[in-house]
């Protein structure tokens, strides 16, 4: 008797869960080590968006334009065409175009734009008066940063931050599919090519299990921060 279910569909015989555990360790390490870069360059981009806004001086408002013109633009462009764009950097930079290694560049310079903005407009949201107040009374551009921007801000800085992250998840499928390793290389290689629907769909359901967990994260930090 021929079986015609879901198990025949999907043989979960095949899966070579080895294989399948070190690309749930690549696919984690290339979005762990993205996040924590562009937690930091996404933050400085928008802090320097948001101390150049509104400047009388003619230079500010230049680099102003500039910064926000180069955010613009890599934030217009599709990953998978970003990828290809930039393998000749990849290959200067890492020395190879293939592996998880490879896929940082792209992975960090598609993530941290679109952080940056959202840095930037969380500390718009910020009260105007709360600054005011600092610069009253005699607080430095440093200590305006870290003890009024920085921690008043904090919540919607995690929240981005847990945002970037999840998007970079799905940025490592995307780059697996061009051989950058991880889940979407698993599911596109030996799932896909291959024919074997099993493999596409356990790599599938691990990544839907990493962003629960990464929103998660998120989400108990945040209300662990937020004081409101």
């Amino acid at each position: 008797m021929v079986d015609t279910g879901i198990g025949s569909y999907f043989k979960f015989s095949n899966v070579d869960w080895s294989s399948m555990g070190t690309a749930t360790w690549e696919t984690f390490w290339m979005t762990a080590v993205s996040i924590i870069v562009v937690a930091v360059l996404g933050f400085l981009l928008g802090l320097l968006l948001f101390e150049t806004t509104d400047s009388d001086s003619l230079l500010i408002k230049a680099l102003n334009w500039i910064v926000s013109a180069i955010v613009n633009i890599f934030r217009s462009i599709p990953f998978i065409i970003l990828i290809v764009l930039l393998l000749p950097a990849t290959q200067v930079i890492m020395g190879t175009i293939i592996g998880a290694q490879a896929a940082l560049p792209s992975l960090i310079i598609s993530a941290a734009p679109f952080y940056a903005r959202l840095v930037e407009i969380a500390f718009h949201e910020i009260d105007r008066g709360v600054l005011e107040a600092a610069e009253a009374m005699g607080a430095t551009k440093a200590q305006i940063i870290f003890k009024v921007l920085l921690p008043e801000s904090l919540p919607a800085l995690v929240s981005g931050i847990t945002v970037t992250a999840i998007s970079l998840i799905g940025y490592t499928a995307m780059a697996g599919a061009i051989g950058a390793g991880g889940l979407g290389n698993t599911a596109y290689l030996d799932g896909f090519q291959a024919n074997n629907n099993a493999v596409t769909l356990t790599a599938t359901v691990i990544i839907v299990l990493i962003v629960f967990v990464f929103q998660f994260i998120g989400d108990f930090a945040v209300k662990r921060i937020d004081k409101r």
